[in-house]
């Protein structure tokens, strides 16, 4: 897959650990893959964000694995219960994986396209205050 990378993030990638490196690249083309308009920054200082009309995720790599963050609101459904953490979070959630795990890379892919849907809407802001 080709797509328009940030050499910012590629720094930080690049400076990861191997097995934290093979997540932060699966995510990234995950969510390139999920829509061709996805573009690349860096936020925060450093941490590397995926956005099309809104956030959609963030990396984070810690000492022992490395979080995505969703940036939806809560909206997004997860049928596969591949969320780890932020269940009652306002804004988002996360997904922690750990060396050695698995990506359930379809439904992370469907979760990316229901933010970008969401983004497309207006915003998961927008969505939630008319619900």
């Amino acid at each position: 897959m080709t797509y328009q990378k940030d050499p910012r993030v590629d720094q930080y990638i690049g400076a990861l650990l191997p097995w934290q490196q093979a997540i932060c690249l699966k995510v990234r083309d995950l969510v390139h893959a999920a829509d061709p308009g996805v573009e690349e920054t860096i936020k925060r200082t450093v941490q590397p964000y995926f956005v099309l009309q809104g956030n959609i995720c963030a990396l984070l790599a810690a000492k022992d694995h490395v979080n995505v963050f969703l940036y939806d609101g809560g909206l997004t459904p997860d049928p596969h219960n591949i969320i780890t953490g932020g269940h009652g979070n306002k804004t988002g959630r996360m997904i922690s994986y750990y060396a050695g795990e698995p990506i359930n890379e379809e439904a992370l892919l469907e979760m990316f396209r229901a933010i970008i849907e969401t983004n497309r809407a207006g915003g998961w802001r927008k969505i939630k205050g008319s619900q």
